[in-house]
């Protein structure tokens, strides 16, 4: 099959590519290469700040985009898979739609279908946006920011992508409960595909007479939306408590190589806070042997079908929450250890490169 990936986000699409190409697909990823991470891609789609930059970019694409064709599949990272406004992002996904077989969205990230899922349609109990009724801290601090979402040329061009699509993948619960009654039975859960055959496993958790190392590992343009600026405020309440227990280290926008480095000597890492689910960064997590602090609501349980292993710290915004569950992890190395050992058993039942590769393929070929 002749594959071409537009867009990435935290290397889902780089990771696809490279599960496929070891099966034997023909492979292309277009990307800006998830931004500070410098994941791989064929074709580099980064955009440069300023007005030179951007015409830089739209010359870029013009240039490029008549080459892009005879793809059995083009998938999508996100409804804003480029970095345009929406009608110029419909010109070029008409032009792909136009010279290339069937279209797959990948949901990953926010769109105005799952911001409205969480803004007026109440379906979870918290999110980035939402804390019950309360506005979040990124709320608070990106005045505009729903309305911009859920109003005007951004709307509109979400369902004109969403009603065009041949089908949709999803990434996380979230955004497949958000979007199942605007998709319907084009929408099939993927899950994030995690690369094992570039994780190694870590050989143990640390003694007793040992420190807990807690990462925090912040994407600065995401640090108050993901609320890893509060994860790192709970460590290092914790640290300031039992600091003959535990240490925190700070990893700030770096390549993703260089981060899976840091990971390595990391115990905890902390991912995020709004989510009902683990994203990447807890996957790749779990994947080395260590103990993420994710999302991990009954209701993410649930929907993947997992009844045995809990190797999650679910942590939330409920005061005092992360506090709580980083010191219990610190403080009960019993437990720390016996999380520990099921996240490699995790990610390989469920999130594998190899598993979501399947489901990507099995999703195509009812399409093609």
């Amino acid at each position: 099959m002749k594959i071409l990936f537009a867009g990435d986000y935290s290397g889902c699409h780089a990771t696809l590519a490279a599960e496929l190409r070891r099966r034997g697909h023909e492979v292309t990823v277009a990307s800006d290469g998830s931004r500070c991470m410098l994941t791989d891609r064929d074709i580099d789609l980064s955009r440069r700040p300023g007005m030179a930059g951007a015409i830089g970019y739209l010359g870029k694409l013009f240039a490029l985009w008549p080459k892009l064709k005879g793809y059995d599949v083009v998938q999508i990272i996100n409804p804003n898979f480029l970095h345009l406004r929406p009608g110029k992002i419909r010109y070029f996904f008409r032009e792909l739609k136009r010279n290339n077989g069937a279209i797959g969205l990948t949901l990953a990230g926010s769109d105005p279908v799952f911001v409205k899922g969480c803004v007026e349609d109440d379906l979870f109990r918290y999110s980035e946006f939402r804390i019950g009724s309360e506005k979040t801290p990124y709320v608070r601090a990106t005045p505009g920011i729903e309305y911009r979402w859920l109003n005007g040329g951004m709307g509109d061009h979400c369902r004109f992508i969403y009603e065009n699509v041949d089908a949709a993948m999803s990434l996380l619960y979230e955004y497949h409960v958000a979007s199942a009654p605007y998709l319907g039975d084009r929408l099939t859960y993927i899950g994030i595909p995690v690369d094992l055959t570039r994780i190694r496993q870590s050989e143990s958790m640390p003694g007793v007479s040992e420190k807990v190392n807690i990462l925090v590992g912040i994407k600065s343009e995401m640090e108050i939306m993901k609320g890893t600026d509060l994860l790192l405020e709970a460590a290092r309440e914790v640290e300031s408590r039992h600091p003959e227990l535990c240490e925190v280290g700070v990893a700030r926008d770096l390549p993703l190589d260089e981060y899976l480095r840091r990971l390595e000597s990391a115990h905890v890492v902390a991912d995020q806070l709004y989510s009902y689910t683990p994203a990447t960064n807890a996957l790749q997590t779990m994947a080395m042997g260590k103990v993420a602090l994710s999302g991990a609501e009954p209701e993410y349980y649930d929907f993947i079908g997992e009844e045995k292993m809990r190797p999650i710290v679910n942590v939330t915004p409920e005061p005092g929450q992360a506090v709580a569950q980083i010191e219990r992890l610190v403080t009960d190395r019993t437990l720390l250890t016996r999380l520990a050992s099921q996240g490699r058993a995790f990610v390989e039942r469920h999130n594998a490169a190899g598993v979501v590769a399947d489901r990507f393929l099995q999703a195509w070929e009812k399409i093609l």
